[in-house]
Formats: structure tokens, sequence, C-alpha cells
């Protein structure tokens, strides 16, 4: 039987003291890690491979891992665990809120940023395959009013054919409803399906993400017609889902 891959990190740090000893830490766990220690390197590393998961300081000089953030999660489907001195719940907020799906504060335990890394990457392979008996099977994708998503390559297509980006929280997201339609999800539900209580989202979190997500798929941006807000009770997406075969028209 083949060895799984082993898991692929980037560690996004301007500090170059708490970087590498924690790059090699982690190596030692058995990942796979990739160092950057700016936003531009980082880019410039995704550029030459891809990676299974992003540690992303926030406070670097130039652009800021916020920034970077954002830019991964209108990107790439790529977990992204932000690592901060920041105590403020704004910035963890705001982190998680632009994509993130999990934030550590510093000084952390490295035992407890590597539990962290491999909750995220368990939601991560969850998402793709399905949270439940009734998830999609390999090959299968999953069909709505014209639109399609690839689970397992967590590629969204709209009923043109163009792929559309979507983060890794967004595809959890949409696969939450998609494996649920026409059924009320509320906030706590939500929470549990697509981030782990473990992230202490807020229920504005939800909410925006909620937004990110209907901005991609929605045809009328000021009339949420596929993803309903259901008053006093969550949200529900309006629309019949087909499983298909890959490749089929």
């Amino acid at each position: 039987m083949d060895k799984p891959a082993p898991t692929r990190l980037l560690l996004v740090d301007d500090e170059a003291g708490l970087r590498e000893p924690l790059a090699s830490y982690l190596a030692r766990q058995g990942f796979v890690v990739r160092q950057a220690a700016s936003a531009a390197e980082a880019r410039a590393a995704l550029a030459e491979g891809p990676c299974d998961l992003v540690l992303l300081d926030i406070m670097m000089p130039g652009e800021d891992g916020l920034s970077l953030c954002r830019h991964l999660a209108e990107t790439r489907a790529m977990p992204v665990i932000l690592l901060t001195a920041r105590g403020e719940a704004t910035d963890r907020i705001v982190g998680l809120e632009i994509g993130a799906d999990d934030y550590v504060v510093k000084p952390f335990e490295p035992r407890e940023l590597v539990a962290r890394i491999r909750s995220v990457l368990r939601r991560a392979l969850r998402g793709a395959s399905g949270s439940n008996e009734n998830g999609p099977d390999a090959g299968e994708m999953l069909q709505f009013e014209g639109w399609r998503l690839d689970p397992l390559r967590r590629r969204l297509t709209d009923p043109e054919g163009a792929v559309v980006a979507i983060s890794s929280v967004e595809f959890r997201l949409l696969m939450a409803f998609l494996e649920h339609p026409r059924q009320v999800l509320d906030r706590d539900r939500l929470l549990d399906l697509v981030q782990g209580r473990e992230a202490h989202l807020f229920d504005r979190a939800v909410d925006n993400q909620v937004s990110r997500l209907r901005r991609k798929i929605e045809a009328d941006k000021a009339r949420a017609q596929l993803i309903q807000t259901v008053w006093g009770g969550g949200y529900m997406l309006a629309a019949d889902v087909r499983r298909v075969p890959a490749g089929t028209v």
C-alpha cells in the first residue's frame, strides 16, 4: 500500500527567530515546510508549487497578512491559519470573515498549533468527501441551477462553464448547503458544519461568509434567490441538487 503524501505547509512570518525554529519543529512532526519572510515571498512560493495549508502571520512589513489572506481566499481553495500577536477579538473576526480557517495567538504552544493544523485539515477533507453518509462519491459532481461543484477538486463552475474561485471556508459553506438543500440551517448548525467550534466564530462571521458566497453565485446581487435568509431561522439553499458523474454536461 502506498504511503500517503506528507502534508505541505507554507509558513509565512517575517520574524526569523520564530519562523525557523517553528519550521524545524513542524518538520519533525512529519510536515513538509516551506518558509517565506514576506507576502511577496509567499506569492512566489505558491507560484512555484501548491501547498496544503498556509500558516500566515498578520503583522508583516509591506503587504500584511490580512491582505494576503484576502488574496488567497479570492483565488485559491486553500486552508489558512493566521498567526497573530494581537489579542483583540476584532482582528480575529476580520481574519475569519475574509476567509481564514482558524487563528492562533502568539505566543503559542507548538503542540497546540499542530493540533489546529490537523483539525483544519480534517475539516477540509471532510468537506471534500462529504460531511455525512450522503456525501458525493469519488468522481461525482454536484449540480444546482446550472452551477456545478467538483468536491474533490474544489472546482466551482457557473452555468456558462467559467470557473469561479472560492475560498476554503466558502467551499465548505457551499458543501453544507448542497448536502442539505431546501433545509433551514441556523447559524449554530452552520458553525458545526463549516468552521468547527474550536475556531470561536461569531454569528456575524457566518453572516459575512454567506454574503461573500452569495456575491459569487447569485445572478441578482441585490436579491438572493439561491441562498435565502429565513428570518429567525438561518439560511436555506432554495434549489434542487443533482449528483452527476464528472464529465457529463
